[in-house]
């Protein structure tokens, strides 16, 4: 398959990522490092449901351009890309915001902000709520309500059946379903709000390339059902630190009245709504995403 170039490349090449292993709770987790070795700020940043750290690379590099002295992190979630399942927790929320914290602890940044987008919204929130540390948090169209609720409530139990069609199924051939492209490419299409067809075009290709980069099938049905059955709003009022949220109008799963109701909930919380994007944030807006988290990341810093 040939890879469709993203538009971002003269940014992203800037950037290679670092690759590193480490192993926690029966898995080894990947992560990469991007930007200044001898970093003077850290940033780690979770990705969402059946992606992996590659999602999120364009913001990371976007901060990186913007910001010289700064170091993200970006693992793939236990079970995703190239990070084997965990052995010693499930792969549910308690199991992902416990890995969290460990790999942050493990890492020495325990202290540093982290980010979490889409699912990795309720994993950083989890964490958070439990009494991971952070200075502050940065969720990016975070899942604010129940997924089985409000106006994508129908599309979600179509989601549900399709999960559990892949978990009745043999299993060779449930594997297979959930792989299933003309799936992901359905997803994606529906997803992607940017009218620039070379966006798209790379918008679809990652998804082709790594949405389907889960380790098992009990990974992907574990963590899926716990996407649909937490959110946000649990953990919101137990978060003290400062915390951003980049939502957007069009976004297909977190409606903008809920995040608006979301940012009402935590202690202390701040709202940015882009225009004309939907839950790809991402991969359509991440200079914009980048120029919002550096403002809000530097705001933390004493006046020189």
């Amino acid at each position: 398959m040939k890879q469709v170039v993203s538009p971002y490349a003269a940014v992203m090449s800037r950037e290679p990522g670092r690759r590193s292993d480490v192993d926690l709770l029966g898995g080894t987790t990947a992560y990469w490092e991007y930007g200044a070795v001898d970093a003077v700020r850290t940033l780690v940043l979770v990705h969402g449901f059946r992606g992996d750290h590659h999602g999120l690379e364009a913001v990371a590099a976007h901060l990186c351009a913007i910001d010289p002295g700064l170091r993200v992190i970006a693992p793939d979630l236990p079970g995703f890309g190239v990070s084997t399942p965990l052995g010693e927790v499930r792969h549910d929320i308690d199991g992902y915001s416990t890995w969290l914290t460990e790999f942050r602890r493990h890492l020495a940044v325990s202290d540093t902000p982290v980010l979490g987008h889409s699912f990795g919204s309720i994993v950083v929130s989890a964490a958070l709520a439990s009494g991971m540390t952070a200075e502050r948090a940065i969720l990016v169209n975070p899942i604010a309500a129940p997924a089985l609720s409000g106006p994508n409530g129908v599309g979600t139990r179509l989601a549900v059946f399709y999960y559990w069609l892949g978990a009745r199924l043999p299993e060779q051939v449930g594997f297979a379903v959930l792989r299933w492209g003309a799936v992901t490419r359905g997803m994606s299409v529906t997803m992607a709000k940017s009218r620039d067809r070379a966006l798209r075009r790379w918008i679809h290709d990652q998804h082709d390339r790594y949405f389907g980069a889960f380790a098992n099938r009990d990974v992907v049905l574990d963590a899926f059902r716990a996407s649909v059955s937490n959110d946000v709003s649990e953990y919101a009022a137990k978060i003290g630190i400062p915390v951003l949220l980049i939502g957007a109008d069009r976004d297909d799963i977190t409606p903008v009245a809920d995040v608006e109701k979301l940012a009402t909930l935590f202690p202390d919380a701040r709202l940015e709504m882009l225009s004309d994007v939907g839950h790809l944030v991402h991969y359509e807006r991440p200079r914009e995403s980048a120029e919002s988290i550096d403002a809000f990341l530097r705001a933390a810093e004493p006046a020189s």
